[in-house]
């Protein structure tokens, strides 16, 4: 517990440290790779390249500095964090090789302006947050490993069926290696996938792409020029080959009600949409699926929502938008004269797919009336907020 002395010290300094965060972030990662190298493979060479996650980090340092006094809403603002570190099997002793490096960075980009009194206040401060982290995320693993067919770890499992979805999306049926049961999962959820790679492992996060079964899950992908894992999914795995898969996680899930739902998505986001379909479907929700691709031949999935679609006639309307052919109902982009026309009354919205995207498509809805707490959105990568400006 940080002491009066030390919550001064955080209050005065907060500012200058915000105002330099995304310096120390940027000096944080190269420093810490160069101490510690073994803790590498968890992060996203990619999201290193793109600031995606240095700019993450200083997100939620700034919202745990902001929300820390009312502990139940800093608990809910770490809900996504958590999500990710129990998707990578992150570990309490990995806590004190990040404040160790983030002090040095800090130390490095503000110089002598930060005292031994200041640096110990947000040593503490960052033992507080680790703290929190730390608890949340064991319970995470505890609550899943009691599940049937939960586990905490990593746990083997085989590629039992490979499908071609589009041009570049491949979805992957996994199956566990022992032959037991696997755990529900929240439709909408991602799950951790642990790869060796030359030798070192990597590690990364995959939407579920169905509804949960009991006997395996299902993960598709898109083959990304620059991306090691996906380009080795695609290019190297088949079927019998073997992968480990940390527990599900994801904060992006479908809310409970009966209101009619809108579900937009872009390229590869409609991964986490489609079993929210199903599964609202199921419930006797009425369902508006919306997706863009490039071209008929980049539109994943289109035979497996046209089945859905006959399945639930009354309740389900899928349109299509391409943006180039005419093999698609709507030829453009989703923009909010589209959305105007089929948005239901007291519609709740999930749009997921590239950042330009979400934020097009947030501004609509925010425009076309849609309240924040009925728009939902997921980032692919480290979870940052919709541009703004």
């Amino acid at each position: 517990m940080l002491t009066p002395d030390q919550e001064r010290l955080i209050a005065a300094t907060a500012p200058v440290v915000a105002e330099h965060l995304d310096a120390i972030t940027q000096c944080f990662y190269p420093l810490m790779f160069s101490r510690y190298p073994e803790v590498k493979p968890l992060f996203n060479e990619t999201h290193q390249r793109d600031g995606d996650q240095p700019r993450a980090l200083a997100g939620a340092v700034l919202a745990y500095v902001q929300l820390r006094q009312d502990p139940q809403q800093a608990r809910g603002a770490m809900g996504t964090i958590v999500g990710k570190h129990v998707a990578l099997g992150i570990q309490p002793d990995q806590y004190p090789i990040v404040g160790e490096c983030l002090m040095a960075a800090i130390g490095e980009v503000l110089g002598e302006a930060v005292t031994p009194e200041i640096a110990a206040a947000w040593s503490a401060l960052y033992e507080e947050l680790a703290g929190l982290l730390i608890e949340l995320e064991d319970h995470r693993y505890h609550e899943f490993a009691k599940c049937p067919g939960g586990w905490r770890g990593t746990r083997r499992f085989r590629i039992a069926d490979i499908r071609r979805e589009s041009a570049v999306i491949r979805s992957f049926v996994l199956e566990p290696e022992d032959g037991g049961p696997v755990a529900d999962h929240a439709p909408g959820q991602f799950i951790g996938v642990r790869l060796t790679l030359d030798g070192e492992p990597v590690y990364r996060h995959y939407s579920l792409s169905d509804v949960p079964n009991g006997r395996a899950y299902r993960v598709s992908i898109k083959r990304e020029p620059e991306g090691r894992a996906s380009r080795h999914f695609h290019d190297a795995m088949s079927i019998g080959d073997t992968l480990e898969l940390l527990p599900p996680a994801g904060e992006l899930t479908l809310k409970g009600g009966d209101e009619p739902l809108l579900l937009a998505s872009g390229g590869v986001g409609q991964t986490p949409l489609l079993p929210m379909a199903r599964h609202a479907l199921a419930a006797g929700r009425r369902v508006i699926y919306l997706h863009a691709a490039l071209d008929a031949e980049h539109h994943a999935f289109r035979d497996e929502i046209a089945a859905l679609a006959a399945e639930h006639p009354q309740r389900l309307r899928a349109v299509s938008v391409h943006e180039r052919g005419a093999d698609a109902d709507h030829i453009g982009r989703i923009d909010r004269e589209l959305l105007a026309r089929l948005l239901p009354e007291g519609a709740r919205c999930y749009f997921v797919g590239p950042q330009g995207f979400m934020t097009a498509v947030d501004r609509a809805l925010a425009s076309l009336g849609v309240p924040d707490e009925r728009r939902h959105y997921e980032h692919f990568g480290p979870s940052r907020p919709l541009d703004v400006a």
